[in-house]
Parts: C-alpha cells; sequence; structure tokens
C-alpha cells in the first residue's frame, strides 16, 4: 500500500493509523470540551493538542487502555500544569444580551473541578458518567462538584435555586 506521499506503507501500519483517525474523530471533540470547560479557551486548546499528539505518538500503548479518552485526559492536564496560568475567559466585544454578565466572573471563582462538571453538564448536555469518564473521577464525585459548584454560582449570580 502507497500514502499520499508515496511512501511505502505496512498493512499494519495502515490499520494502526486508520483505528487512531477513528478514535481522533470520536475523542477529540470530547477531549477538548473538557479541557476548555477546566482550563479555559486557550490553554484548553493547547491541553487538547498536547495530549492528542501523545495519544499519536503512544497509540499502539494507549489503544489497550480501557478509558483511553480519560487516560489522554491526564495527559493534557499533566502537560499543562507547569504553565499555572489563570483561567480566562473571551470577553465579547459587544454587548451580548442573550447570557448573564456576572457568568463569567462567577465561572472564575470555582474550582476547576467544579467549572468542568457545570460547563460539561450543564453548557454541554453531558451525563455524569461522561464527565466521570473523561476527568477519571468517580459519578458521586462528579455529582458533588456540580452540586458545590451551581451552589457557589447562584450565589454570584444572586440567584435563587426554588426560582
Amino acid at each position: 500500500m502507497v500514502d499520499p506521499s508515496g511512501r511505502v506503507v505496512t498493512q499494519e501500519r495502515s490499520s494502526a493509523s486508520d483505528s487512531f483517525e477513528a478514535f481522533f474523530s470520536e475523542a477529540e471533540p470530547r477531549l477538548r470540551r473538557a479541557l476548555v470547560a477546566a482550563y479555559g479557551l486557550d490553554r484548553g486548546r493547547e491541553a487538547a493538542a498536547e495530549a492528542l499528539a501523545w495519544a499519536w505518538e503512544h497509540w499502539a500503548e494507549l489503544a489497550s487502555k480501557t478509558n483511553p479518552v480519560g487516560y489522554i485526559y491526564r495527559i493534557g492536564v499533566r502537560r499543562t500544569r507547569w504553565r499555572r496560568m489563570p483561567v480566562t475567559y473571551e470577553v465579547a466585544d459587544r454587548h451580548e444580551t442573550w447570557f448573564e454578565p456576572k457568568l463569567r466572573v462567577g465561572l472564575e471563582e470555582l474550582t476547576k473541578r467544579q467549572r468542568t462538571a457545570v460547563v460539561l453538564v450543564h453548557a454541554f448536555g453531558w451525563q455524569l458518567h461522561e464527565v466521570a469518564d473523561v476527568t477519571g473521577i468517580a459519578v458521586t464525585t462528579v455529582q458533588s462538584h456540580l452540586d458545590r459548584g451551581m451552589a457557589k454560582l447562584r450565589a454570584a449570580l444572586e440567584v435563587d435555586a426554588d426560582e
């Protein structure tokens, strides 16, 4: 078999490449959203790119893992840990009325795990078990972070939970 650049590719290498492409197309959006929810837009995208690059380099090892997306999520977290930059969210140049102005500040006040749980569940519509799979923590722990994060967010937005 010959690839587009003219190199001869063995069947084994071709099937590994095909299986990584299938993994990438399924895992990349989930991984990127989880890391952006945890670290903000720029840092989250960079962490996802780092994690996926590692996944490509170590595909033979990663393919045998029971939860490869969760594994590379932790790779992305470790690869961005040294920067210690604050989480920032872009502020639009124009006034957009479709969201609460205090939301950005409220999200910044949450812990990383609380923010990740709140954004993935309420903004992206993920189920608790999906967040648990990607982040590598128990479903009950995700529920705890979600409950605490929503309580802090409601307090920051001055919203009564009963309304």
